[in-house]
């Protein structure tokens, strides 16, 4: 049986970042990473690769070179939890037992959450950056008019912004392409605001009001009908039944039954349903009942597990009221790992606490973006180094710089190195 005094599971930007760390912090600490991909993938500049200005083979590198120096990569699927025996069981590897567990496997896509949807992703008309990039790329270069409507579902997902970004940097590819005067660009979101926080709300309003993008809140997508493309939307607006479709709009919207409505589209945009992997939803480390059922049940400031303390868990897999981004576990590995170092120290609980920082870098154009930065309670926490030469809240072509080359380069040589 292989035991370790620390277990990851999960090699993606939390695991590696946390493991890298620790290893910084103590290099005899005995660690393993349970992750079965050759691969790893920086995905933020993912929305880039979907807009043509950034080569998706850039955002790929072997999971070999960032394995620290002396952890030990199991290279195999997680395929349980068992908090009682300290042991997590694997697809080919074995019982794997643990002194201290770390749980960072990330999410999974879920298209079989929508009905249609898995149909859909097959024809052409139909994309996504968080599947597909360079599909997307396709679709914007053969896009000829129409409704191209932009869309994300009811579950959590990871870079919440992301569906909105690809919008306008295909809203602003309409025009240069010729096809923008016959195209309407739709933002449909289950969400009540553009965005959350007041301030990057107001610059993200203009935009959409500028640049004459269809914006309908409340709208909640249930099925797509891939053959007649077809998507159709509940609306969601709390203490209403139904919503009220002006005849002879111009995206021909109408009333499918008292809530649904049904938009035909022309390009479909969207952010798949995501989840948990199911051997966490399987598993007691999960929240059993209620909100977050299924996500990670950690304490949102030390993020210590609430129920079993040798288990730590950060990134998308964590239930946090917070943004799932890279730049969120920028902030959330050196609290895991300072608290669990203090565990395994004097076995008392650490008190390091996670604010909720997240970061959306909201691209809004070609050179264009607004760097939004928050923590809990949707509460505005810009970095005071960068706000004090730039305004974060308005579009910047050095932000955009920032997106395309600055953070690439800090996330492969500084945070998965354990430097930042």
């Amino acid at each position: 049986m292989n035991h370790f005094e620390i277990v990851i599971i999960g090699g993606g930007t939390a695991g590696i970042t946390v493991a890298a760390q620790l290893k910084r912090k103590d290099k005899n600490l005995q660690i393993a990473i349970i992750e079965p991909s050759e691969k790893h993938y920086y995905q933020p500049a993912w929305t880039l690769v979907g807009a043509g200005t950034f080569d998706f083979k850039d955002t790929e590198r072997d999971e070999a070179d960032y394995i620290p120096h002396g952890v030990e990569w199991i290279k195999d699927k997680a395929t349980g939890i068992d908090p009682a025996k300290n042991e997590v069981s694997t697809e080919s590897s074995g019982p794997v037992t643990y002194d201290y567990l770390v749980v960072a496997p990330g999410l999974i896509m879920a298209p079989e959450l929508l009905p249609g949807l898995q149909e859909a992703m097959e024809k052409k008309v139909v994309c996504s950056n968080y599947t597909d990039p360079e599909h997307t790329w396709e679709v914007l270069k053969n896009f000829k008019g129409g409704n191209a409507v932009f869309t994300q579902p009811t579950t959590p997902i990871k870079c919440g912004g992301a569906p909105q970004k690809i919008m306008y940097l295909a809203e602003e590819y309409f025009r240069k392409s010729g096809v923008r005067d016959k195209t309407n660009v739709v933002f449909a979101t289950p969400g009540t605001v553009i965005f959350g926080v007041p301030d990057f709300a107001k610059t993200l309003n203009k935009i959409i009001h500028d640049r004459n993008i269809i914006f309908k809140p409340f709208y909640a997508p249930v099925r797509i009908d891939a053959e007649n493309q077809i998507i159709y939307f509940k609306y969601a607006k709390p203490g209403e039944s139904n919503c009220t479709i002006i005849e002879g709009n111009a995206i021909g919207e109408e009333l499918s039954g008292d809530t649904e409505i049904k938009i035909h589209f022309d390009m479909l945009h969207l952010a798949p349903p995501q989840a948990a992997p199911k051997f966490i939803q399987d598993s007691i480390v999960s929240i059993q009942e209620g909100p977050g059922k299924g996500w990670v049940d950690v304490d949102i400031h030390t993020l210590q597990h609430k129920r079993f303390p040798n288990i730590f868990s950060l990134g998308d897999v964590a239930h946090l009221p917070t943004a799932k981004t890279g730049a969120a576990i920028r902030k959330q590995a050196p609290v895991v790992v300072a608290n669990l170092l203090k565990l395994i120290q004097t076995h008392e609980s650490g008190k390091e606490s996670y604010s909720g920082y997240s970061s959306c870098p909201l691209v809004t154009g070609y050179g264009k973006m607004v760097l939004a930065e928050f923590k809990y309670d949707n509460v505005r926490d810009s970095d005071p180094l960068i706000s004090k030469f730039v305004d974060t809240t308005k579009e910047q072509y050095s932000m955009w710089l920032l997106k395309k080359y600055g953070l690439p380069f800090m996330y492969w040589n500084l945070m998965l190195r354990g430097k930042a």
